[in-house]
């Protein structure tokens, strides 16, 4: 169905011409699923966007070849590739809120290709669109299909997004991170729900993910993408429980597993190679436990049994294990003990929304209540040094809890003790000692960080605001903040722009240190992460932990980082606390059916993959 013959992509930018593929090729079978993973300018999307015929204007194409079912979309003009991806070929992007129009009706959106390529009128088509957002398993249609974007939650829109690249029945359908921000659950229904289509309707699918559970359980053949080149390819099941490459055994070590807790993750070492200068050897050399002055030499992807490896040295490599983390890499000296009682200590909190305010859509169809409570009288402590992890799906009310935790937004009822301090009740500008020693780590540092400001100067800042240092210290202070983190010290002189999505989340981290807090709130600080970055991120709160006697309240959709780093587990749902204990007993003996439903749709490495919701229900990840 799809064929990708030596195929090499550059962008032109004004720092020189990166090489964002070198030399690809894919070959994707009729019925089939292809996975590609890797991280983050590996060039995954890349291979999407020139499969779509989608590349920017930037883009160049010194050699290769597609072929879509025979056709050479190189050799078609605009129209032409725009009939195709309308009728034949659809795609699938990671955020449905930046890809649907705001001010349409989902019924139109969905229902828009049908208008455009197969000729029917408006009407027709919104009722058509109706019929396929049922297909895709969306309660309530007709309402739907009236509804705009804000009006729906996340795993809706993913959906309507799915509804509408199936509106033409496609024969390919690529899907770039199309399960990355949804919960385990929304997750597991919409894996089930790809699954079912592709079945019935005989699709192709190119499935691009740095999730490595989810392409288990969705593809037949997983390809392994770095600094641009394809590094191992083969049967999923065989590259992910046995892979050969460094750098795939290195992805795979990364992963926390349930019920195998560790010390440390094992995160790989380094960044990606400069693609505008790339390495003429192996590309992974910089960055392997593994390699030998043969690593110097040009790779080629040759044949190894049942797969396609590019390492000179895999026939050595195909049994050896990626190392183990050492105890070197964690900080010796602890220079705050745990402090005696809770750090932090709620009672009976409780916060009420009304409908109006972001649930239109809800509202409208449940007019008979005007208010949610996502925090439900919630009583919780968190103990110096200790991780309280918090999970539950989208609109649990776990952000509300943590952020009216902070008094950033405004409980209705309870109290709330912070380091001994009563904050409940207090006027915020009361509140300067506890704004000192309760901090937060956000989801998206591109959103948390000024634009405009150089990294010294956003650390800096809390230091200044508090009066932490004589202003001839900070940049020492500030100095010591980035090796807090382990960032080297002229990064004080960057951008926001300027760094990777984990060394952004490391200034996130050192922001939320600077006022030596004794509580910090951490807010998916890992979910948008390649599973590599991930592992370190999570390895150096770990590590602070331990160092500071940080207490963390931990919140995250992703179970398997939260037994990883969590002392205890709470697990919110409907605004109420359903079960929370030791990680261990949660995680390995759930008592509550909710916390059972959560664990079975977490997509796992280990163990046999099923493969639809109904083999996972009362099975424990």
């Amino acid at each position: 169905m799809l064929l990708i013959d030596d195929l090499t992509v550059r962008y032109r930018t004004p720092g020189g011409e990166i090489e964002a593929l070198s030399s690809i090729s894919l070959q994707v079978e009729k019925g089939s699923t292809v996975a590609l993973v890797g991280e983050s300018g590996s060039g995954k999307s890349t291979v999407a966007l020139a499969a779509m015929g989608l590349l920017p204007q930037e883009a160049s194409i010194p050699s290769g070849r597609i072929l879509f079912d025979g056709q050479d979309i190189m050799m078609m003009n605009v129209e032409e590739r725009r009939r195709l991806r309308g009728s034949r070929i659809g795609l699938i992007f990671q955020d449905p809120f930046s890809v649907l129009n705001p001010s349409l009706r989902i019924g139109d959106q969905v229902g828009e290709g049908l208008v455009h390529h197969r000729g029917f009128s408006t009407e027709r088509a919104f009722a058509r669109a109706i019929e396929l957002l049922d297909e895709v398993g969306i309660v309530r249609p007709e309402s739907v299909a009236k509804a705009y974007p804000h009006e729906l939650s996340g795993g809706m829109r993913q959906r309507a997004l799915i509804a509408g690249a199936l509106a033409s029945e496609p024969d390919l359908l690529i899907l770039d991170e199309p399960t990355t921000a949804l919960d385990v659950t929304i997750e597991a229904q919409i894996l089930d729900l790809l699954e079912g289509l592709r079945r019935q309707r005989g699709m192709t699918m190119v499935f691009i993910s740095h999730n490595l559970g989810v392409v288990r359980r969705i593809s037949d053949e997983v390809a392994v993408l770095y600094a641009g080149q394809i590094i191992e390819q083969g049967r999923t099941e065989d590259v992910l429980q046995r892979p050969i490459h460094p750098y795939a055994k290195g992805l795979l070590a990364a992963i926390p597993r349930i019920g195998q807790k560790q010390g440390r993750l094992a995160a790989i070492p380094g960044r990606l190679p400069d693609l505008r200068n790339p390495p003429t050897g192996c590309r992974f050399a910089r960055r392997c436990p593994f390699a030998t002055p043969d690593s110097d030499k040009p790779q080629i992807l040759r044949k190894l049994g049942d797969r396609q490896v590019r390492c000179t040295n895999a026939e050595a490599l195909r049994e050896a294990p990626w190392p183990r983390p050492g105890e070197s890499e964690q900080f010796a000296e602890v220079v705050r003990s745990p402090h005696a009682g809770p750090v932090v200590a709620v009672e009976h909190l409780t916060k009420t929304f009304g409908r109006h305010a972001g649930f239109a859509f809800k509202w409208r169809r449940l007019a008979t209540s005007t208010e949610i409570k996502p925090v439900n009288d919630i009583s919780i402590e968190v103990a110096a040094g200790e991780v309280l992890g918090l999970v539950g799906e989208s609109g649990s009310g776990k952000t509300t809890l943590g952020l009216s935790i902070l008094r950033l937004v405004e409980p209705d009822s309870g109290t709330i003790r912070i380091a001994g301090e009563m904050v409940s009740g207090k006027a915020q500008r009361a509140l300067e000692s506890m704004r000192r020693s309760a901090q937060i780590v956000f989801q998206n540092p591109d959103s948390s960080l000024n634009p405009r400001k150089t990294i010294g100067e956003l650390l800096a800042r809390p230091i200044e605001r508090f009066r932490l240092a004589p202003s001839g210290e900070i940049p020492a202070r500030v100095r010591q903040l980035l090796d807090l983190v382990r960032l080297p010290a002229h990064y004080a002189d960057r951008y926001a722009h300027q760094m990777s999505g984990g060394e952004k989340q490391r200034v996130g981290i050192a922001r939320a240190l600077a006022t030596e807090p004794r509580f910090i709130v951490c807010d998916e600080p890992v979910s948008a992460l390649d599973v590599s970055v991930q592992a370190a991120i999570v390895n150096l709160l770990a590590d602070l932990r331990d160092r500071l006697g940080v207490a963390y309240l931990f919140i995250s959709h992703d179970i398997s980082v939260v037994a990883h780093i969590a002392d205890r587990v709470a697990v919110m749902h409907h605004g109420k606390m359903v079960e929370i204990g030791r990680a261990d007993e949660v995680m390995n003996a759930p008592k509550h059916p909710y916390t059972m439903k959560l664990l079975s749709a977490v997509p796992r490495i280990d163990g046999p993959a099923p493969r639809s919701v109904g083999e996972r229900h009362g099975q424990v990840a």
